[in-house]
């Protein structure tokens, strides 16, 4: 028979987990309602793209990078250019209710986000690539030199001759890429729960960092790793991502204004890839900062200066009162 004490610590262990799921399930579900709320799907010539709007004044294309969306890309475009700018956030290939196409390469991408500008009668924009984000970022750049007014690449993940970006080899790391692979939903959750120095390693930054960083900062990074929620939406993308093989491009036909920004301290290592881009992109501006990792922690003040300090000296500032389209 089992004792009155064990079967009350079998009843609280029950307890225990039904209250765990039950928050998990509350919790995943908030981020699923949020990811899937607040963006249109465009019929393009490139197939379905799920994007979002904000904002008015100068377009600005932001490109997400792995383990977004359009609404990674909403955000991103908030931290570096502010509300002046008609901001268009596509969700790449594979991300939220963008499907995976047959040839799911950062050219295609690129084909993607041109089709979606012309959809939406924008002749040009100002083009952000994030991360993984700037292989398509650099590609439209290349094919479509008349739709991009400049080019921004923040922590590119892009080509390097010598040193390839990567994904850092801890064995921490490694398992979170398990989960990621695998679109882990609640693997995700319980590490953010319980170990979220291992997921904000995962996301190029060193923890210790951001420990030591601001409240407002360290809430940022902890944004951004919740916003990868749920992985069970992202997780095709992020395999679309994962299995691209970067090689060197006619970076020199580049004709737009373009600035490069990367840290050394990225555990991505897109340095390498930042400091090739920069040498053959013609009058590229490139913007190595002391430290702040992938995310750039510690950096956003000074990230969003040099930003808007290079929009106006291409001529692309965007007063307060632009007028321009505009949906939420």
């Amino acid at each position: 028979m089992i004792g009155p004490l064990l079967l009350i610590a079998f009843v609280a262990v029950l307890g225990l987990v039904g209250l765990v799921f039950f928050r998990y399930s509350e919790e995943l579900g908030r981020a699923r309602d949020a990811a899937i709320r607040g963006s249109r799907i465009a019929k393009t010539v490139s197939g379905p793209i799920e994007y979002a709007e904000k904002g008015a004044g100068v377009p600005v294309l932001s490109i997400h990078g792995a383990g977004g969306g359009y609404d990674q890309g909403l955000a991103n475009a908030a931290a570096l250019v502010g509300k002046s700018y008609h901001i268009i956030a596509p969700s790449r290939f594979g991300y939220l209710r963008t499907p995976i196409s047959r040839d799911a390469s950062p050219a295609a991408q690129a084909n993607a986000h041109a089709a979606l500008l012309s959809g939406l009668n924008v002749s040009e924009a100002v083009v952000v690539g994030v991360s993984a984000g700037a292989n398509s970022a650099v590609e439209l750049a290349i094919r479509y030199p008349n739709r991009v007014s400049a080019l921004i690449l923040i922590s590119p993940g892009t080509y390097s001759p010598t040193s390839p970006v990567s994904v850092d080899a801890s064995g921490s790391s490694k398992f979170v890429l398990w989960l990621v692979e695998n679109g882990a939903d609640f693997g995700w959750w319980v590490a953010e729960k319980i170990a979220p120095s291992v997921l904000i390693r995962f996301v190029g930054v060193r923890p210790e960092l951001v420990a030591a960083s601001p409240k407002s900062e360290q809430d940022r990074v902890m944004n951004i790793v919740r916003g990868i929620e749920p992985l069970s939406l992202r997780f095709a993308g992020i395999n679309v991502d994962g299995n691209i093989e970067l090689h060197p491009l006619p970076l020199e036909k580049i004709t737009a204004p373009t600035l490069i920004i990367s840290t050394p301290d990225d555990l991505f290592n897109t340095l390498p890839a930042a400091e090739y881009a920069a040498s053959r992109i013609r009058d590229a501006k490139l913007i190595v900062c002391e430290s702040g990792g992938h995310l750039l922690v510690g950096r956003e003040k000074e990230v969003r200066e040099a930003v808007r300090a290079f929009l106006a000296h291409a001529g692309l500032a965007s007063l307060p009162n632009s007028t321009g389209s505009s949906s939420q």
